[in-house]
C-alpha cells in the first residue's frame, strides 16, 4: 500500500498559515511554501470581490421583488435594500479597485438576481426584463 504524505499545507491549514506568517516575520523567504502563499493571497482578493457580488446580487434581487410584487413591499425589504447599499459601499470604500468591478460583475449578478427574484416571488423568470433596468448609481444611491 502506497502511503500518501500531505503537506503542512493539506494537514493543517492553520498551522501552516501561523509559520508562513513566522517566515516571513524572520525574512526566510527560501522557506516559504510559495505556491500555496500566491493561491491563498490571490483567494484574499477573490473573497471581497465574492462579498461584493454577494451583496449586489441580494439588492438586485430586492429592487425587482419590490418593483414587480408592489403587493408584497414590506420594510424587510427596504432594510436589505438599505443594509446592501451599506455592504456595497463600505467594500468599495475600504477596496477603491472593487468599484470598477461593479461593472464588470453587474450583468452576472442580474442574471442571478432575476433567478433568485423568480424563486422567492413565484413570479417566471421572463416576468423580469432580460437587461437590468436600473444603473449602478441608481442602485445605490440611497434616495432612489
Amino acid at each position: 500500500m502506497t502511503q500518501v504524505t500531505k503537506t503542512l499545507y493539506e494537514a493543517d491549514f492553520v498551522q501552516w498559515s501561523d509559520r508562513t506568517a513566522q517566515l516571513l516575520r524572520e525574512h526566510r523567504f527560501a522557506d516559504l511554501d510559495l505556491d500555496h502563499l500566491i493561491e491563498e493571497i490571490e483567494d484574499l482578493g477573490n473573497r471581497h470581490r465574492d462579498a461584493l457580488e454577494s451583496q449586489l446580487t441580494r439588492l438586485l434581487m430586492h429592487l425587482l421583488k419590490y418593483e414587480f410584487q408592489p403587493e408584497h413591499r414590506s420594510s424587510s425589504w427596504l432594510a436589505s435594500i438599505k443594509e446592501s447599499r451599506k455592504q456595497i459601499k463600505r467594500l468599495c470604500r475600504r477596496y477603491p479597485s472593487l468599484k470598477p468591478y461593479l461593472e464588470q460583475c453587474w450583468e452576472g449578478c442580474y442574471v442571478d438576481a432575476i433567478e433568485d427574484a423568480s424563486d422567492e416571488t413565484g413570479l417566471p423568470q421572463d416576468q423580469f426584463p432580460a437587461k437590468c433596468p436600473y444603473t449602478v448609481a441608481e442602485v445605490l444611491d440611497e434616495g432612489w
